[in-house]
């Protein structure tokens, strides 16, 4: 990263903010993401951490952005960025500037950066308490009951809809506590006047298998129709007496993954052609250590083969097999040839 840098990019951002146009904020976020991705992310701390003492709140806000970034993509510098936040977050008043840290907070996935942001989720700006929301859904640690979650859960109660829509989603999805007060949350927010509200909760119950997540979702899909959350919350519960909700609507209407994941037949043939991608793996390749892999929370379409050594994550078994056009044999040479490479 350059000298000119911070002057580039508080120029691009006053920009953005006088025009509000669309191809400013490409261009204010298209620098950022340059600057960021530099060394390490070595340069991004350094020139947004003196950003940061700057009298002008829109030089503060970059300053956030750039650690936010930096926190992002480079988990060495996640550390000083957390200490410089939270520093901020002591003395900083102006919301715009607030809600940039509050996204930097998060991504630092710090404990120490928790009772700034627990601040902050109380503050009279619904756009800093969507941002707090947001960085909450980062895992910084805690228990299961603690003021982190409890948060979360006063925050699916916010007034404003898009608060309450995302503390859903961090409370519900990407954290996966399970106690009595979250799924108590989400019920709550099961009949919430919002639709994106009440529909990813019962995604959200969907993943816990709660009981009564199948009458819920079935109820919803047919109420509301089967949006993106309702249909992933299906797939997740791969339950037959859902069909008929789906089958209301229609392959047109994106069901079909949905149906495939609900009827028996289908799940199974699914389930069996990924099962023989194993075999054929240790086949091959005896001793390769290839498993399936199949989290609670995901649909069937999800199936993950894992190789010890190889990609942490596993290798999506639906995408191998439509790549070999269903064939688990040539679905194994396939993934044996990425591994060889």
């Amino acid at each position: 990263m350059d000298d000119n840098t911070a002057e580039r990019l508080t120029t691009a951002a006053r920009r953005a903010r006088r025009t509000g146009a669309d191809q400013d904020e490409h261009s204010y976020w298209g620098l950022l993401d340059e600057a960021v991705r530099a060394d390490g992310g070595a340069a991004a701390l350094r020139v947004g951490t003196a950003l940061l003492t700057s009298a002008d709140p829109l030089e503060r806000e970059v300053g956030c952005d750039l650690l936010s970034g930096a926190a992002d993509l480079h988990a060495p510098v996640r550390g000083p960025v957390a200490e410089a936040l939270t520093a901020l977050a002591r003395t900083e008043t102006e919301a715009a500037v607030l809600g940039s840290l509050a996204t930097g907070l998060g991504r630092t996935q710090d404990p120490r950066v928790l009772p700034a942001l627990l601040r902050l989720a109380r503050h009279e700006d619904a756009d800093l308490r969507f941002h707090v929301a947001v960085a909450l859904g980062f895992d910084h640690g805690g228990r299961p009951d603690g003021e982190h979650v409890r948060t979360l859960i006063r925050l699916t109660g916010d007034e404003d809809a898009d608060v309450r829509n995302w503390a859903v989603f961090s409370l519900g999805c990407q954290l996966d506590h399970d106690t009595p007060a979250v799924r108590a949350a989400l019920w709550r927010c099961a009949a919430d006047e919002d639709a994106e509200v009440r529909q990813e909760a019962a995604r959200c119950l969907a993943r816990r298998h709660a009981p009564g997540a199948v009458e819920l979702v079935a109820r919803l899909l047919a109420a509301d129709g089967p949006g993106t959350h309702l249909l992933e919350a299906a797939e997740i519960l791969g339950d037959p007496a859902l069909l008929p909700a789906l089958r209301a609507h229609g392959d047109d209407a994106g069901t079909e993954e949905a149906v495939a994941a609900c009827d028996p037949a289908r799940r199974a043939r699914t389930e069996d052609d990924a099962w023989a991608l194993v075999l054929e793996l240790e086949r091959r390749r005896p001793g390769l250590g290839a498993a399936l892999h199949a989290p609670r929370h995901d649909s069937v379409h999800c199936l993950r083969v894992t190789v010890p050594g190889a990609d942490e994550d596993g290798y999506s078994a639906a995408d191998l097999l439509e790549r070999a056009a269903g064939d688990p044999a040539r679905a194994a040479g396939l993934l044996l040839a990425e591994l060889a490479g």
